[in-house]
């Protein structure tokens, strides 16, 4: 299946095409790293993020997807990426590795769409809680659409994988470095 195809059905499942995914990194003037306070704003808004999921009691199942990291090493990979995504220095090739490989590090996991949705909705409250973002109605839409798809694009492409796109084989690190 083409990159293209990916999209489009990612866009069909989410609701948000391709481009409006882009926006968040391409269009906002200041950029979104300045926006939302720097690296130091990324990382509270993993951390806002991850105290949500870890606190979501009504649905384990969702945390279980989780299992294999603590709340701080979830936030630390969180941070890097969202630094690096945004226009940032490069902290996540930094511990990972020259590529993101999104769908391949989250390909052990089962995350179905009822799983998008729930991480959806958490970073979403984050969005909301975080103090640089809570005035920025064109940030939090730009970044709510980013996020949307990404989540979607990981159940899209995951059914797609072969053992040899995997980031770290076939099962989980046991050091826990994801």
């Amino acid at each position: 299946m083409s990159k293209y195809e990916l999209r489009d059905k990612t866009a069909l499942l989410s609701g948000v095409t391709y481009e409006q995914s882009l926006l968040a990194t391409t269009t906002l003037t200041p950029p979104l790293l300045t926006r939302i306070g720097g690296s130091d704003g990324f990382h509270t808004l993993a951390t806002l993020f991850y105290d949500r999921v870890f606190d979501d009691k009504e649905n384990p199942w969702f945390l279980g997807i989780f299992a294999s990291s603590t709340k701080s090493e979830a936030v630390d990979n969180q941070y890097r990426f969202l630094v690096q995504t945004f226009g940032g220095e490069a902290l996540y090739k930094e511990k990972k590795g020259k590529y993101t490989r999104l769908v391949g590090r989250h390909a052990n996991y089962k995350i179905t769409t009822d799983a998008a949705e729930r991480w959806v909705v958490h970073m979403n409250g984050a969005i909301d809680e975080h103090e640089e973002l809570k005035q920025d109605e064109e940030a939090k839409e730009y970044l709510t659409m980013y996020f949307r798809f990404t989540a979607f694009y990981i159940v899209v492409a995951s059914v797609y994988m072969k053992n040899d796109q995997l980031s770290g084989g076939v099962q989980i690190d046991s050091g826990r470095v994801w």
